[in-house]
């Protein structure tokens, strides 16, 4: 397909820049556009057009939209801690809806068509089937997934607002629990205090980190420990390309899971992780977390239809393997 102009918001972040390098190596023009609040610079593709300023800043937005003549939109930047977003709800709401609703807000102004969305599992709470599918009435029990479910609702809304307004559709992507590195090398996930079970095990493992901790022991679980559905950064990153050449193609406005189908508790995981990494860590038993569920697995089927996602990474040694790998590369560098 042609090249197209896009923007990524959060773009030095996790997600958003695996997802930047793939959208470059597919031919188009990305500007970046990131804070840099928990991304780095270093990891935004050479060739993008990259600027550290806030998603929320209108005016700069607008001009870049404008200048840059951009035709879609990545929005990936927002704050993802559900046990900070349970103690400090309002920083959750400033940054992941008002913030998003001026970048919405600006890109309507500007006759974007194409807008990708960075949603989340959260919005499904306490899941009552297994895997959920998008059917399922969200429930969200944290100020992050509401947060995530108010974006989905205002691009919703605005979608359904045409004919009265010039249409912009969007894919909404629930990410279930994301992890690894990229596959080739040379970039993974660098967050400080990282709260992501795969991260937190392969830093203890690394030795950067004292140990991990369970939290909650007692969930209705075979073996006591949450589920969850792991996606490898890699697979999740194609789901956006997929979704643009879906929108760029005249594809409808739509919500799509994007997990793997099936969960790993967190016993399983640590097991996983001394097995890759051959190495001994404390692990730690104590209280449940605010905000996690007992498990959370994704019904793929509509993601697999609607995009032609084929998912390359479906294999829970090689997520660890690679998040393993990135994490002794990036604390000797």
């Amino acid at each position: 397909m042609q090249p197209i102009n896009v923007l990524v918001s959060g773009g030095a972040g996790y997600i958003g820049s695996h997802t930047s390098h793939q959208l470059v190596e597919a031919g188009h023009n990305v500007t970046v556009v990131d804070n840099l609040y928990s991304g780095y610079s270093w990891a935004v593709p050479e060739s993008a057009d990259f600027h550290q300023i806030d998603v929320g800043n209108i005016d700069a937005i607008s001009d870049l939209l404008k200048h840059n003549n951009i035709e879609a939109v990545l929005h990936f930047a927002g704050y993802i801690v559900v046990p900070e977003s349970v103690a400090n709800p309002i920083k959750y709401y400033n940054n992941n809806v008002v913030a998003s609703c001026r970048l919405i807000e600006a890109c309507h102004v500007h006759g974007i068509s194409s807008f990708i969305f960075s949603s989340s599992a959260a919005v499904y709470g306490n899941a009552t089937t297994s895997p959920v599918p998008e059917t399922q009435t969200p429930n969200p029990i944290t100020p992050y997934g509401r947060t995530k479910l108010a974006i989905e609702w205002m691009l919703q809304d605005l979608s359904n607002s045409a004919p009265h307004n010039s249409p912009m559709r969007h894919v909404s992507l629930r990410y279930f629990n994301v992890a690894g590195a990229r596959v080739s090398g040379g970039l993974g996930q660098a967050t400080a205090n990282a709260t992501h079970l795969i991260k937190v095990a392969c830093e203890a493992a690394d030795g950067s980190r004292n140990g991990v901790s369970i939290f909650g022991t007692d969930y209705d679980t075979p073996d006591g420990t949450c589920i969850r559905d792991y996606i490898h950064v890699d697979d999740l990153a194609a789901a956006h390309v997929d979704a643009l050449n879906y929108l760029s193609s005249g594809g409808a406005s739509c919500t799509l899971n994007c997990g793997y189908g099936r969960g790993f508790s967190v016993r399983e995981v640590l097991n996983v992780v001394h097995r890759v990494s051959g190495k001994s860590f404390p692990v730690t038993e104590t209280s449940r977390r605010a905000g996690d569920p007992a498990q959370v697995v994704a019904d793929n089927t509509r993601i697999r239809e609607v995009l032609d996602w084929q998912p390359q990474y479906d294999d829970l040694e090689l997520i660890c393997r690679t998040a393993l790998d990135w994490e002794a590369s990036y604390s000797s560098g």
